[in-house]
């Protein structure tokens, strides 16, 4: 038995699902631009705070469960 894999063509413009595949990408784009938007203010923010005062690592009440 002998299988072929082909290129999946893009859809024309023209073609009934044209319209809707355009609106897709349009409305990924905006998706896409709100996700930048948060995640630089997100940057922004942490820049702006004060660092943080935790110690680094375990504090002394954690356990050890491998004893």
């Amino acid at each position: 038995m002998e299988f072929h894999l082909s290129k999946a063509r893009k859809p024309d413009a023209s073609s009934p699902g044209g319209k809707a595949d355009e609106e897709r990408k349009k409305r990924l784009a905006a998706q896409l631009r709100a996700n930048l938007a948060r995640r630089k203010a997100q940057a922004r923010s942490r820049r702006q705070g004060e660092a943080d005062q935790s110690p680094d690592g375990l504090g002394p009440d954690a356990t050890d469960t491998d004893k």
